[in-house]
């Protein structure tokens, strides 16, 4: 995966993907030591062709880089985090 397709929009406080001219999207909340992931979106005409999981995974990446770890309270990213072992080391 290109994870420098996934940026950190901070002044909106979430992750973006941008693709085909729209944009999947993780918002989150920084808390000391944790990224909390409170909402993952992805536009309708993009569901199905693994953009959300692509974003996820940029996510997981950049916690990694920074040494933080992952709260997802989304369904979608506690789902998606219980999906990828290679990831678990980050789960709170």
């Amino acid at each position: 995966m290109d994870q420098a397709s996934v940026r950190d929009n901070r002044e909106l406080q979430r992750f973006e993907l941008p693709v085909e001219g729209q944009v999947a999207f993780a918002n989150y909340r920084r808390q000391p030591g944790r990224l909390v992931i409170t909402h993952v979106e992805t536009p309708p005409a993009l569901r199905g062709a693994g953009h959300a999981s692509r974003l996820m995974q940029g996510v997981a990446e950049m916690a990694r880089a920074e040494q933080v770890k992952v709260l997802p309270l989304c369904s979608y990213a506690r789902a998606w985090m219980q999906r990828h072992p290679e990831y678990r080391d980050l789960a709170v």
